[in-house]
């Protein structure tokens, strides 16, 4: 079960799992929830949704 690098929630989602691999690093050891990615990266949360979406529309198996 992972959980996230900075406030410590648990479980993530895949789709949290699969955004940090996919934006930070696809052998990420450390994972980010959703708010505390787009805290880090200086977005929103709706943005990180869109790119979620595109990723998945794009057939990204890291969100299957």
């Amino acid at each position: 079960m992972k959980k996230c690098y900075v406030c410590g929630k648990t479980p993530l989602t895949k789709d949290e799992v699969g955004l940090t691999k996919k934006i930070i690093d696809k052998k990420a050891t450390t994972f980010y929830c959703l708010p505390c990615l787009a805290e880090y990266l200086e977005v929103t949360e709706e943005e990180l949704l869109a790119k979620i979406e595109e990723f998945k529309n794009e057939g990204c198996t890291l969100f299957k």
